[in-house]
């Protein structure tokens, strides 16, 4: 596929809390994007520190505490200076951080630092109560960046063809805006919009969209999908990236807000927490 271009640094995050069998996907999906587009690689690989009340926890508690973050701190710095390694090899500028910080700390300092760059790149987290999850989030929300989640087994960036979920609103148009650098570099793009999972009366239509991204010399088809007997939206969108054979899909990020979809389910967290290929998100 051609140069991405527009696209100069692109930030990796990841937390190491402890657990066994840990990977990411979204570095080397990064590292490969940072090729493709002749861009400088910031990883920040992150591990939490614990926090005891001394008072109340005796030395033996003090000393565990002090294990654990060993632990974890040296398991970050193997991360860090792999990437290092794997970054010169490829021939790639980077800057790796392995700071251990409290949980607020790691959020807050994920979110500065993700103003500055172009694109975020994290791993996608079946849970929502895990930090990474939170990090997706605070990205979404405190970044003002377009994020790319990565599932387990895409550790390597492809783009030829790309999936638009749209439904007319600002997050859609937000995203696809976001998002131009891949869909002018896409060999084929496709506009789907889900008829029958809300009005659109008002919205201005996948048809409309079209003419607007061929004038930036993109290749793109129009497909207007009914929705499942189910209701289930984020399946369509699914079946639809299959059929397609899409390397990415972009979408507007939590139209009803992540509390909303937390409680009662929506269609990003359903595809952040399955979706079989990258999902390109902007809120």
């Amino acid at each position: 596929m051609p140069a991405l271009k527009d696209i100069k640094n692109v930030l990796v995050g990841l937390t190491e809390e402890g657990q066994q069998g840990e990977t990411s996907d979204a570095i080397g999906y990064g590292l490969s994007l940072s090729v493709t587009a002749g861009a400088h690689l910031t990883v920040q690989a992150a591990s939490r520190r614990l926090v005891m009340n001394s008072a109340l926890a005796g030395s033996f508690g003090r000393a565990l505490v002090t294990e654990e973050n060993g632990r974890t701190a040296g398991l970050s710095q193997a991360v860090a200076e792999k990437v290092r390694g794997d970054a010169a090899s490829a021939g790639v500028g980077c800057t790796v951080e392995s700071p251990q910080l409290t949980h607020p700390d790691i959020l807050a300092t994920f979110a500065a630092k993700a103003r500055l760059h172009d694109l975020i790149i994290l791993d996608a987290e079946e849970r929502t109560i895990d930090l990474d999850r939170e990090l997706i989030e605070v990205a979404l929300f405190g970044s003002g960046r377009p994020v790319i989640v990565v599932p387990a087994g895409h550790n390597a960036f492809a783009g030829r063809r790309i999936v638009i979920a749209w439904d007319g609103g600002t997050h859609a148009a937000r995203a696809v805006n976001d998002a131009l650098p891949f869909l002018r570099a896409a060999e084929a793009v496709e506009i789907i919009s889900v008829v029958g999972e809300k009005d659109l009366s008002s919205s201005v239509a996948g048809a409309e969209l079209a003419p607007h991204l061929a004038r930036h010399g993109i290749a793109v088809t129009v497909d207007d999908l009914p929705l499942r007997p189910d209701g289930d939206i984020a399946e369509t969108l699914r079946d639809a990236a299959s059929r397609y054979r899409a390397e990415m899909l972009v979408m507007g990020a939590y139209r009803h807000g992540p509390i909303r979809q937390w409680i009662f389910g929506g269609l990003t967290q359903s595809l952040m927490t399955a979706c079989p290929i990258p999902l390109l998100l902007a809120h």
